[in-house]
């Protein structure tokens, strides 16, 4: 080997010495990878996660949230779909249930109305049948029991069924229970403004007019001068 060869290797070593002889001995790599691990270790603390754990964490975060959604969402429809049907179930038994109360309504009404039908029916067959010039009084002494019975009856299933006739001679002139047929003039106890004569009676069912009474009303006499 040449000699400025030797020599130059030989301050080499000499500087390396002065440098740091213990750390020369340990290995000349030693404080490199120190630093590298000091380096290594603060990125890598429990303290501060690596990047990639936080979206996935997020992401989890939100399917929980849309799954738990998704169910609320089928809980409420199937609620409604239920509640839906309970209505219309309701509606229709409501329905039916008045239909019904019409029908037995009705059923009562004919019923009723079929004993008065029996009974006008025996009435006719007195005045139908051959009866001698002597039962003629007989005869007409039945049919006037029979329509007396007839009478009675109907004010019965009038009464029952709320139907009440009006007969409204002597009272206050109402355009909304009476029809005006013609005006006649007042006489003795009789008031200028109130039914002097009925025509034709009115009805009521349950409170409510189904037939206006035909009425003549009084009105004051013109005195001639």
């Amino acid at each position: 080997m040449a000699a400025g060869s030797l020599w130059a290797v030989q301050r080499w070593v000499q500087r390396l010495r002065s440098s740091g002889a213990a750390t020369y001995r340990r290995g000349w790599l030693h404080p490199f990878t120190t630093a590298t691990q000091r380096t290594t270790g603060e990125d890598c603390s429990s303290e501060d996660p690596p990047d990639e754990l936080g979206p996935s964490l997020a992401e989890r975060t939100l399917k929980l949230k849309a799954v738990k959604l998704e169910k609320e969402v089928q809980d409420l429809t199937v609620r409604y779909q239920r509640a839906v049907a309970d209505s219309e179930n309701i509606r229709r038994q409501t329905q039916r249930c008045v239909e019904d109360a019409k029908m037995f309504g009705i059923q009562s009404f004919c019923k009723d109305l079929v004993e008065v039908a029996d009974i006008l029916e025996k009435t006719t067959e007195c005045m139908s049948g051959d009866t001698e010039p002597g039962d003629q009084k007989l005869t007409l002494e039945k049919v006037f029991r029979g329509l007396s019975l007839l009478e009675a009856k109907l004010k019965t299933v009038f009464a029952k069924h709320g139907l009440q006739k009006m007969t409204p001679i002597g009272d206050s002139y109402d355009p909304h229970e009476h029809q005006l047929i013609c005006h006649v003039p007042a006489g003795v106890g009789v008031q200028p403004g109130t039914v002097a004569l009925v025509r034709q009676d009115g009805y009521k069912l349950q409170g409510r007019i189904i037939r206006l009474a035909q009425v003549e009303v009084a009105v004051e006499s013109r005195r001639r001068l």
